[in-house]
């Protein structure tokens, strides 16, 4: 039976700490200069439906890096964006590639796509879930943190994928999460759902930033308009105003807080330039492992590789 990373809620805390295991023996052999072409002769397709930045610099290096092929596709350069069903070109690509990551806009585009999928699909993003860059994410924090466990994680802003896929990641590892949304602008029902009748209290929502802020040990935010709300901009500007995370806000967390971004950040915006640019900011990190998450990802799901 193939296996897909399509969210975090497929996958067990084991299941996600041995991915993040091998991220980290990823970036040792890569610092130390020693080769690791484990996906020799693999080829994976990497389609986008939505723009990136990060998402394709990091698969088509992290491919590359490990001895195999990234191939990049557009929606406006493949059948997709010509409406080709996508069960159509899953079953195609399977009979071409190793492996598919596609980012999109609906979870119900990668969950078909998958369906139809004899080889391992990544959801890259969708709407709904952005689980390549919470495992990121994740790793950045245990990397200085130690630990998730007995953490208090801090979200402010949006309820978007990040907030989604952050509500399952604490469900899962156990850690507390707070977070500060805008009335109008919740995280994901079912995903709270989900989250409370797995791990009961460990989710808190509020509307209120100093309340989610206050004795945090990890501060997450992200840009208050996402790809696809480009003509919700003004109305949101309004709507999360008192949603930055600055130095008045920092001064709530725990001295030793860390803050994380997924990027682009607006300074200024959700975030001030001091805050993002400033000690506590191990964003730069925290996009340097979406290379070594994801090549493990790939290495776990191309090869069945699991410590």
């Amino acid at each position: 039976m193939t296996t897909h990373f399509l969210a975090l809620h497929d996958f067990s805390e084991i299941e996600l700490y041995g991915m993040l295991t091998l991220a980290r023996e990823l970036k040792e052999k890569q610092k130390s200069g020693i080769p690791h072409k484990l996906l020799d002769g693999k080829t994976v397709a990497l389609i986008f439906e939505k723009a990136s930045t990060r998402t394709r610099v990091s698969f088509e290096v992290g491919v590359f890096q490990l001895g195999g092929h990234g191939l990049f596709m557009s929606s406006g350069n493949s059948q997709m964006g010509r409406g080709e069903p996508i069960r159509d070109t899953a079953r195609v690509m399977a009979r071409y590639c190793d492996g598919v990551m596609i980012r999109t806009f609906g979870q119900e585009i990668v969950e078909e796509f998958a369906r139809y999928s004899d080889v391992p699909v990544i959801n890259g993003l969708t709407d709904l879930f952005h689980p390549c860059q919470i495992m990121a994410d994740l790793m950045t924090v245990i990397e200085y943190k130690k630990s998730c466990e007995g953490l208090k994680f801090a979200w402010v802003g949006d309820g978007n994928n990040m907030a989604n896929t952050w509500i399952e990641a604490a469900a899962i590892f156990g850690f507390d999460l707070a977070l500060a949304c805008p009335k109008g602008y919740e995280p994901d029902a079912k995903v709270l759902a989900w989250a409370d009748a797995k791990a009961p209290g460990r989710i808190t929502l509020t509307s209120d930033p100093e309340d989610a802020v206050r004795g945090a040990d990890v501060v997450n935010t992200d840009v208050w308009a996402s790809m696809g709300q480009e003509a919700e901009v003004a109305e949101r500007r309004l709507a999360f105003r008192d949603y930055i995370v600055d130095r008045k806000g920092m001064a709530l967390a725990r001295p030793d807080a860390i803050v994380l971004h997924c990027l682009p950040a607006h300074r200024g915006e959700e975030v001030t330039a001091e805050v993002i640019d400033g000690p506590q900011s191990v964003v730069w990190d925290e996009a340097e492992n979406r290379l070594h998450t994801q090549k493990a990802l790939m290495e776990y799901l191309l090869l069945g590789k699991m410590k």
